[in-house]
């Protein structure tokens, strides 16, 4: 797999998490810890972007 391709896994990846967190945060009833948990590696994929990037 190219970097480029990697990298466009890894935007996929992350927009799924924000989608996971929008329903989340829609939820009256959300788990806080699984919240948190997706925010977590939602920005591990951030800064795994960024790093192979070369930012």
């Amino acid at each position: 797999m190219s970097v480029d391709a990697h990298i466009q896994q890894l935007h996929q990846k992350h927009q799924s998490l924000e989608d996971q967190l929008a329903g989340l945060r829609a939820s009256p009833s959300a788990n806080d810890i699984e919240f948190l948990e997706l925010k977590r590696e939602k920005l591990r994929l951030k800064d795994e972007i960024a790093r192979l990037n070369g930012n």
